[in-house]
């Protein structure tokens, strides 16, 4: 299971949160695997240990893919969810209040940016 938390606008333009996992229903030679995710880019980018960035949205629908370090981001009621290396964030909330987050552990937050190409489905299962 890879663990995906998937972070949106709710209709009073407050970010609002839920965890789950990357759907890998499909098989192949004894792997798990998801279906394929249309996407335009791919980058990266690595922000020093403490860092934080304040009240903000996501720029585009994406995958925030976290290679090291661990955060904490907090919403606007205060709700909070932690990000550790390996899990995926699933970042939908590209209007209203945004969302915020600092860094926890000591280890700088190296993650891959993965855009989605227009209309493609993330393959995310909310946790049940």
């Amino acid at each position: 299971m890879i663990r995906c938390v998937r972070i949106w606008t709710g209709t009073d333009g407050h970010s609002l949160f839920e965890e789950g996992s990357i759907d890998l229903s499909k098989g192949d030679r004894g792997d798990v695997l998801s279906e394929t995710v249309g996407a335009v880019s791919i980058s990266f980018r690595e922000t020093r240990a403490g860092g934080a960035f304040e009240w903000h949205d996501a720029p585009a629908r994406q995958f925030v893919i976290t290679l090291s370090g661990t955060l904490e981001f907090t919403v606007r009621s205060g709700a909070t969810f932690t990000i550790a290396p390996g899990d995926v964030l699933l970042a939908e909330d590209t209007t209203g209040i945004g969302h915020s987050w600092t860094l926890i552990d000591d280890n700088p937050w190296r993650r891959a940016y993965v855009i989605f190409a227009p209309g493609a489905a993330p393959c995310f299962v909310k946790k049940i």
